[in-house]
């Protein structure tokens, strides 16, 4: 039994559903990606991947293009899905487990939650309450036992491994299995309304896919990437023509997104997987290129086809969102935002997105965190205090930091993310007394991988980094277990 406080008070979580009616069949396909990149789908751009079903899903509902991941790391935004919680309310900052301190590094990372609470009132308690079958397929990495899928609402969790060695059985990174799975539970309970959440391993590192595959994408930027990107499209295509089989299709929400930008360097044995143009950087950075994500919701009974919408939502909104379009009415602690009234031609408040990212990085960020507020968005870099302010109406690539021509409202902005930090207890990362100035310049001064720019080839783009590489993996190493 889950008990939480509201008001000071401690409720019985089922106090903060209700029904704006009769509850409606309306089934939900959550379907998560892992480090798929804002410009890695041809609808948001990329020519060269083959993504028609993705397409096809983006042209049936809506399409966001400034849709934002709640980190630019991929277990603290599963969290904010989950939830509708702040990662920095949750104190679930980076990847779990989180990564060592290092003398090349100024400051201490803060000591994390190394799973999601319990206490906590997921998407899946809210489903389950209400009678929906639940089901979890895929990537979690959010604890261990005890602190499973199984524990936070979904009946039926279903994981396969991420590196599996029969690719032409399972996919290269399980993505056949997972979807058989999840076939099978639509089929299963296709008379009954039905929560499931698709969370893919692909396209995350090590890069695999079958050899027929790659081949077919030789004329693109990384090869078994575009192959694994293909995919993953096919996994979409098949849910999508289950839920037709089925007689489904019309009262179910498709969501489809991803937990952070692309990887837009070279890790482990693999080349840069992608790259985010126009957008600077990638995973692990809070520019753009490591946080807008794409976003597609797709539900023919209340969403018009081909619609796009260019207001900022982030990770948080899409619990209270989906519970809306639902026919439920979403009271839970959130600190998301419904967007439905979007669907039907109204508005969403305006409002200011955070972030914080009190860690270092392998992909060569450092401590940070953000702030965006309409059209502005600034930076702060927790390790030298310095700001950047960027204009993406004229500067989406954040190539011109305004802060020392824009002085007033680079202030009120990093006063704005202080005072939010503050509202959500956020743990700020402490000075390392074992600091080494020496190690540290390398690797985050004389080399800023924000700015790399890629080449026509992820080979090309990678090997003037081969040096840069080796050293940020010696510094941030994972814990020893």
């Amino acid at each position: 039994m889950r008990w939480f406080l509201l008001g000071g008070l401690l409720v019985w979580p089922m106090a903060t559903l209700s029904a704006t009616g009769p509850l409606a069949p309306t089934n939900v396909v959550v379907i998560l990606a892992d480090d798929l990149g804002i410009n890695d789908l041809a609808c948001y751009g990329r020519r060269e991947h083959h993504t028609p079903h993705l397409d096809a899903l983006a042209k049936s509902g809506a399409m966001f293009t400034a849709a934002y991941a709640a980190c630019p790391v991929c277990s603290p935004t599963r969290a904010a899905i989950l939830t509708s919680r702040s990662p920095a309310r949750l104190r679930i900052t980076t990847f779990l487990p989180g990564r060592a301190d290092a003398a090349s590094q100024k400051l201490l990372h803060p000591i994390i939650q190394q799973r999601l609470p319990l206490n906590e009132i997921t998407i899946g308690d809210h489903f389950k309450r209400v009678n929906y079958a639940t089901g979890y397929f895929g990537k979690w990495h959010l604890g261990g036992a005890g602190f499973t899928a199984r524990q936070q609402g979904f009946d039926t969790v279903v994981d396969a491994p991420g590196n599996p060695p029969n690719l032409a059985e399972t996919g290269g990174k399980s993505e056949r299995t997972l979807t058989r799975a999840a076939e099978d539970f639509i089929e299963k309970h296709q008379k009954k309304p039905f929560f499931l959440m698709l969370a893919h391993h692909n396209p995350h590192i090590p890069l695999a896919a079958n050899p027929e595959a790659i081949a077919k994408a030789a004329d693109t930027f990384n090869h078994t990437y575009a192959a694994m990107i293909d995919e993953l499209d096919q996994s979409v295509g098949r849910i999508v023509a289950k839920l037709d089989a089925m007689h489904l299709r019309s009262r179910t929400i498709i969501v489809f997104t991803s937990d952070n930008g692309g990887l837009h360097v070279p890790e482990l044995r693999d080349d840069a997987p992608t790259h985010n143009s126009p957008y600077r950087a990638g995973k692990g950075f809070l520019y753009e290129g490591g946080i807008r994500v794409p976003l597609l919701i797709s539900f023919p009974m209340k969403i018009k086809a081909g619609e796009v919408f260019a207001q900022p939502v982030c990770s948080m909104d899409l619990f209270p969102t989906i519970t809306q379009l639902c026919g439920h009415r979403f009271q839970a602690p959130s600190d998301g935002l419904d967007c439905s009234p979007l669907f039907r031609g109204g508005s969403i408040r305006d409002r200011s997105l955070f972030w914080h990212l009190p860690h270092y990085t392998n992909q060569g960020s450092r401590p940070s965190g953000a702030v965006r507020t309409g059209d502005w968005k600034l930076i702060e870099h927790y390790d030298d205090s310095s700001i950047e302010l960027f204009n993406l109406a004229t500067d989406p690539s954040e190539s011109r930091n305004l802060a020392a021509s824009e002085p007033a409202r680079a202030s009120a902005m990093r006063t704005q993310l202080q005072e939010w930090k503050q509202s959500v207890k956020a743990q700020e990362p402490t000075r390392n007394p074992d600091f080494d100035e020496a190690k540290y310049r390398p690797l985050y001064v004389e080399t800023d991988v924000s700015k790399w720019k890629p080449a026509k080839t992820a080979k090309e783009t990678s090997q003037p980094l081969a040096a840069w590489r080796k050293a940020i993996d010696d510094a941030v190493k994972k814990p020893a277990k």
